[in-house]
């Protein structure tokens, strides 16, 4: 039996903030036995927000600096949350900036030498280059910790800033982000005078647009085979010029985004063995989880793990690398092989 603690931290799409999980693993009898021992998600203030928003626009001094800061800020996170608690690794995902797998690029800020240096603690981080240099999308990484924690589920949805889902048989694993998530109904939101759509009722409130939805729906990304995965600059160059004409109200744009996401889940979701499990901050959005539960059967699992299960995979992750274990699948990311990937500075 071997048992190991790690701090996951995780920077997503949608801008929250930081999410921290402290969590134990256990290895016996050849599986993994997880619990989240305490977690936190520690919110942006407007202007990090902004910054992390606008560095893909900036100057690659200003996000030399902005790698650097959040380093810093995951840190010193890292340390207050811990408040003396000991760990054998922290692993931070860190926040992607720009994601092309197409061009053999993906880049996550979050300084993992300032981490290590402000905690004093072994710190994973980079996760994504060595699929990515080994031809894969670097994404998603998160169904190789679905398929060693949550051996007894079949299908997984994410609804974060983007939406992505994982399918597991007995032979093969299938994950692929597929379709835009909190990121645009977010974007909608702020239109709005919101941070969000709480519990999605102002969606709720608007009226499906045909043509809108139709222009979503044909939108070239979502007619490629998996692998395939989605970053910010997709959202920004395909998504927002469609759903920012202010001549249809904003609910009835949100509303319309809604459909959107549920019918482009549910298609995806068409073949799933058995309920899918549905975690991220779009599983709080009651209007969201009804639309796609049309489409296709849903579970939720108990808050923590709608919160933090992807700071438990990556917690998860950094204490593979440390064991020198594979941390992505290639069968997900269309790689050439799976591979031990993650970048490792010494507390």
């Amino acid at each position: 039996m071997s048992t190991y603690t790690a701090l996951g931290i995780m920077s997503g799409s949608s801008l929250d903030g930081l999410d921290l999980a402290l969590c134990a693993f256990t290895r016996t009898d050849g599986k993994w036995v997880f619990s989240i021992e305490d977690a936190r998600t520690v919110p942006y203030e407007d202007a990090f927000r902004s910054r992390l928003k606008e560095v893909m626009h900036s100057t690659a001094l200003d996000l030399a600096r902005l790698d650097r800061d959040l380093g810093d800020r995951i840190g010193r996170a890292a340390s207050e949350f811990l408040a003396g608690r000991k760990v054998d690794v922290i692993a931070s995902h860190g926040h992607t900036i720009f994601h092309k797998p197409d061009e053999g690029l993906t880049v996550q800020i979050g300084h993992g030498a300032r981490i290590a240096a402000a905690t004093g603690i072994t710190t994973v981080c980079d996760f994504r280059t060595t699929d990515v240099a080994l031809g894969g999308q670097g994404a998603p990484l998160v169904p190789l910790g679905e398929k060693l924690l949550f051996p007894g589920h079949r299908c997984f949805l994410n609804i974060g800033g983007i939406c992505n889902i994982a399918m597991h048989s007995d032979d093969r694993v299938l994950g692929y982000d597929v379709c835009i998530g909190n990121q645009a109904l977010d974007f909608l939101a702020e239109e709005a005078g919101k941070p969000y759509d709480a519990d999605g009722t102002l969606a709720r409130s608007g009226q499906v647009d045909g043509d809108l939805l139709e222009r979503l729906n044909a939108l070239p990304f979502l007619r490629q085979p998996p692998p395939r995965s989605l970053g910010r600059e997709w959202f920004d160059e395909a998504v927002k010029p469609l759903i920012a004409d202010r001549s249809l109200a904003v609910r009835d744009r949100m509303c319309t985004v809604v459909e959107h996401i549920a019918q482009q889940v549910g298609g995806a979701a068409k073949e799933a063995a058995g309920p899918v499990l549905v975690t991220g901050g779009g599983a709080h959005n009651g209007f969201l989880l009804e639309r796609i539960a049309a489409f296709t059967p849903l579970e939720t699992p108990d808050a923590s793990i709608i919160d933090f299960k992807e700071a438990l995979v990556f917690a998860l992750l950094g204490m593979l690398r440390l064991r020198g274990e594979p941390t992505a699948l290639a069968s997900v990311t269309g790689a050439q092989r799976g591979s031990v990937g993650g970048a490792v500075y010494a507390g």
